[in-house]
């Protein structure tokens, strides 16, 4: 795509075409772009399903301006954060993780389990290099929610969850055991 774009908002009622189906043909030509989806659709099943499409957040109406003004910074500064592991690599820092059967290369942003390539989106790639980064300790959700979104979250959010489960849905049991630790957050026992 010729345009970059430093975030799209995308409402689902839109006249014409309805937003999954745009966020659905955006994704195929550009994955990096974040997108935050603000809508009245605040069924838990168009939920998902925004944030399956490519949907970095999801923000239902009424919402407040100051919220969602602080959304938009943290896409943003966490889309900045996406090109940092580049600059690890040219100071030596170690770029090729390597679990069970799954290899995680930073320079690529790719990630293999027995040779076969699993396509992630850019925010669960960062769920994942965070997890892998800190194995065997207990992350909390809103630690997680701080570094990985770049925000802090008050109230209840079960985005951390939501993605979590998407990693483990597309990581073969040859992937270590992402454990959940009730009521706190999650562990990736290695």
């Amino acid at each position: 795509m010729k345009d970059n774009w430093n975030l799209i908002l995308l409402d689902i009622l839109l006249p014409g075409i309805n937003g999954f189906e745009f966020l659905t043909s955006f994704r195929k030509i550009n994955t990096e772009t974040p997108i935050i989806v603000l809508t009245a659709c605040s069924a838990p099943t168009d939920i998902v399903a925004g944030l399956d499409l490519g949907g970095h957040d999801y923000v239902t109406k009424p919402f407040h301006v100051e919220e969602l003004l602080a959304r938009i910074r943290a896409c943003i500064r966490n889309q900045s954060r996406s090109f940092e592991p580049t600059l690890e690599i040219e100071k030596n820092v170690p770029f090729i993780y390597s679990l069970k059967e799954t290899i995680v290369n930073l320079r690529t942003r790719e990630v293999l389990q027995n040779g076969v390539k699993i396509n992630l989106t850019p925010k669960e790639f960062q769920l994942l290099l965070y997890l892998i980064e800190h194995p065997n300790e207990i992350l909390t959700r809103k630690k997680i929610l701080n570094e990985v979104w770049g925000y802090i979250f008050l109230g209840n959010s079960n985005i951390v969850d939501v993605y979590i489960r998407y990693l483990r849905k597309k990581l073969n049991s040859s992937f270590p055991n992402i454990r959940t630790i009730r009521g706190v957050g999650y562990i990736l026992e290695i």
